[in-house]
């Protein structure tokens, strides 16, 4: 399916934090005893979200924080875990290779994610027990400082090997699984246009385990942009984490939302997000 061209610009209503007393804590599962799943002030911000593919140039990895790819996969379901860790694992290492310029990488996650029946309002897309994520309309960075140093060690599983990476960084690598995607985009935010200001470290709690992340306070700084109907063939690689703490995208915020005027045939958004720890020499 040939893209069509798009409005320079679409409406979003993304999900900001506003000005949190204590640390945010999100619940990826229904909570018992009444808690509440988040326990922070959502702040809920319409926003102007621009077609990348109209950008007078391509857009890279380190300065802006995300880029697109024209990336084929020999997958023939992304359902299909045993074929997604045997052949696009490989697959993602190579993308990641490519458009970081990084020595070596290797997958250590992924997920499927289908919008939801209805399309209920955007949060952090978890549900019920949590095993079947949808779209997250909350404005998130997947790692934080501590989490993304954490990380490394993880997925070394080697202390000494670890110590002695002299720079690594963490990268999604986000693409529709199916048809494509023509009602729950994903928005990127322009890594340069966020301050350290923004970022504010909140708790992600699985019924395992316990993650950190960045969510972000608003800013009138911040540029969106968004890649109209991407397809299976395309690839949206995106800066999770940069351990150079200087001179590149480190961090890029991003969220799903809905656009307007939905067609009433347009199939519900399915989507395999893979992210991949990439070293440098």
């Amino acid at each position: 399916m040939a893209w069509r061209q798009q409005p320079l610009t679409v409406a979003a209503r993304l999900g900001y934090v506003h000005q949190p007393k204590e640390r945010p804590v999100s619940y990826m599962y229904d909570p018992p005893d009444s808690t509440p799943k988040d326990n922070f002030r959502h702040d809920f911000r319409d926003v102007q979200v621009a077609d990348a593919r109209r950008l007078a140039g391509p857009t890279s990895v380190h300065q802006e924080g995300f880029e697109l790819w024209h990336a084929p996969s020999a997958v023939a379901s992304f359902h299909d875990t045993q074929a997604v860790a045997s052949t696009y694992y490989p697959e993602c290492e190579e993308i990641a290779r490519a458009v970081t310029g990084g020595a070596s990488a290797v997958v250590f996650d992924h997920l499927v994610r289908k919008r939801e029946a209805g399309r209920p309002p955007l949060t952090f897309g978890r549900s019920g027990d949590g095993r079947q994520p949808g779209g997250v309309g909350q404005v998130h960075n997947d790692y934080s400082e501590v989490s993304g140093q954490r990380r490394l060690g993880l997925v070394l599983r080697d202390a000494q090997r670890a110590s002695g990476v002299r720079r690594f960084c963490i990268v999604n690598i986000w693409r529709s699984t199916n048809t494509p995607i023509l009602d729950t985009p994903l928005a990127v935010c322009d890594a340069r246009t966020v301050a350290a200001s923004d970022l504010v470290s909140g708790e992600i709690r699985y019924p395992d385990r316990v993650g950190e992340i960045y969510l972000f306070e608003h800013s009138d700084r911040h540029r969106w942009y968004y890649y109209p109907e991407m397809n299976r063939d395309e690839a949206l690689v995106f800066k999770q984490y940069d351990s150079q703490v200087s001179g590149v995208a480190r961090f890029t915020p991003h969220a799903a939302f809905d656009l307007p005027d939905i067609p009433a045939e347009a199939p519900l958004r399915e989507s395999i997000e893979v992210r991949c720890l990439v070293l440098f020499d």
